[in-house]
């Protein structure tokens, strides 16, 4: 088929043409650009933490009367959760993953006397083993040992940890140049402590973006303060029941305490994510809002050409020319605006890629990105242009020169 007619025509008929090529072109910049937005969210959101996350809870109890003998207090919970059947581990610790809530400090390294680069830090301290009450892989090196363990008054402002397990994000950080890292040393302000274990992924309650949401430490301690911060796994399948029965536990043992909160990381990562996972639902119903109104000005404006050329399909087919002809004609005719549409579209994407990159921090737009938007799009040029040019091509040449 000449392609030449097709171009005069459309060239004779510019406004139509010109419209559903810039709606075409901004579909595939808005749509480029929103579903990787939305499958950026979605891949954060589903970053795992490390830990056991179906079968581990977190629990705060706070002791209000005074006089508590705290160590006596934290020993007695664990000893009690301890024996509540279905319980697989049991451990102190002054937050968990994705809680939204806890403790961040400056990590650093000393080479030649100078500190070197500080590295923002979830801080998880805890008297037991978090990495089995966690359910985090250990590997490199060892769990903290019970003589480690550091009571700490909170009156006291400079903690000073002598040993540390750090998440791998963390150590990579810290020794970008080494493979193994038990044994190194590093600051914490002008403590200096010893990396005694290496956990393979620890994220921090605030799941930060990139590496900073797994840039977490443990060390071995204890903070004497009258409330009880406990994270809890179960057996497979038992987290439901246990539950319940460290809530009737604990209520019998409370002794002037209340609860302040209990929460499973399931729980934990719905809330953190519920704004992420929002925002990708509504990009992906304007995304299909805009796919629906692009097809459908794509029909509109077909159906248009295809009632004003009438008399012109009726004289093709009085000469000769079959259905199938007529067919590919309207298909080739909306390929080429598409095509335009496009072209005019990726250039766009590019522009609105690098704002969004500038106001919101957005990753930098993949090429296949975009060749799967431009793709989706010819596919639906030519199906929204399939319906009025199978029309055409059904029109009979007697009815078509009817008025000839």
């Amino acid at each position: 088929m000449e392609l030449r007619p097709i171009l005069s025509a459309l060239l004779r008929s510019k406004t139509g043409a010109i419209l559903v090529a810039l709606q075409v072109a901004l579909t595939l910049a808005i749509l480029s650009n929103a579903s990787y937005i939305v499958q950026d969210r979605l891949a954060i959101a589903a970053r795992p933490t490390g830990a056991d996350e179906g079968n581990v809870f977190f629990t705060r109890w706070y002791a209000f009367r005074e006089g508590v003998d705290i160590p006596a207090m934290l020993d007695r919970d664990l000893e009690l959760i301890r024996a509540i059947p279905g319980v697989r581990s049991v451990a102190t610790a002054n937050m968990a993953p994705l809680t939204q809530s806890g403790w961040n400090l400056g990590v650093s390294r000393h080479e030649g006397g100078a500190r070197e680069e500080t590295f923002n830090t979830a801080f998880y301290f805890t008297s037991e083993s978090l990495v089995d009450a966690l359910g985090l892989e250990l590997v490199e090196g060892r769990d903290f040992r019970p003589e480690e363990v550091q009571d700490v008054e909170p009156s006291i402002a400079n903690i000073e940890p002598k040993h540390a397990i750090l998440a791998r994000a963390l150590a990579e950080q810290l020794f970008p140049d080494e493979t193994s890292y038990v044994g190194k040393t590093a600051f914490l302000g002008d403590s200096q402590f010893e990396v005694v274990g290496i956990v393979e992924r620890l994220q921090s309650p605030w799941a930060q973006l990139q590496d900073r949401g797994e840039s977490s430490m443990i060390v071995p301690m204890r903070q004497l303060v009258p409330s009880s911060a406990l994270v809890v796994r179960t057996e497979p399948g038992q987290q439901g029941r246990v539950l319940a029965e460290l809530q009737r536990v604990m209520a019998a043992a409370m002794d002037g305490r209340v609860e302040l909160g209990t929460t499973t990381l399931a729980q934990a990562r719905a809330n953190r994510y519920r704004a992420d996972r929002a925002l990708a639902w509504l990009l992906l119903s304007v995304m299909g809002l805009l796919l629906l109104v692009t097809a459908s000005g794509i029909v509109g404006m077909a159906s248009l050409w295809v009632n004003q050329r009438r008399k012109q399909i009726g004289v093709r087919r009085a000469i000769g020319a079959r259905r199938v002809d007529i067919l590919r004609y309207f298909l080739v005719e909306n390929f080429m605006v598409t095509t335009i549409g496009i072209a005019l579209g990726i250039g766009l994407a590019v522009l609105l890629n690098q704002w969004l990159i500038q106001t919101i921090d957005a990753a930098r737009l993949p090429l296949m990105q975009l060749v799967i938007g431009a793709v989706l799009l010819w596919l639906l040029g030519l199906l929204a242009a399939f319906g009025p040019a199978w029309r055409a091509a059904r029109i009979t040449p007697a009815v078509a020169t009817r008025s000839v």
